[in-house]
């Protein structure tokens, strides 16, 4: 199974967030929304959780 990335430096912030988060899709889009609810101020939804999901990238390997 390929991990997933929310990588908060891809995105505007008034705080310049520095926060990667990385895990199995549904663990990443859990925190991840967590995160936007409680760091950024986003309200908790079905909406916002849909977004992170959909901003996920596949966690390069490094060898």
């Amino acid at each position: 199974m390929t991990r997933k990335i929310a990588d908060c430096r891809k995105y505007p912030s008034e705080m310049n967030c520095s926060l990667t988060i990385s895990g199995e899709e549904d663990e990443v889009v859990r925190a991840a929304s967590e995160h936007a609810v409680s760091v950024h101020g986003h309200e908790d939804s079905p909406e916002l959780r849909s977004q992170v999901r959909a901003a996920l990238e596949d966690e390069r390997v490094s060898v």
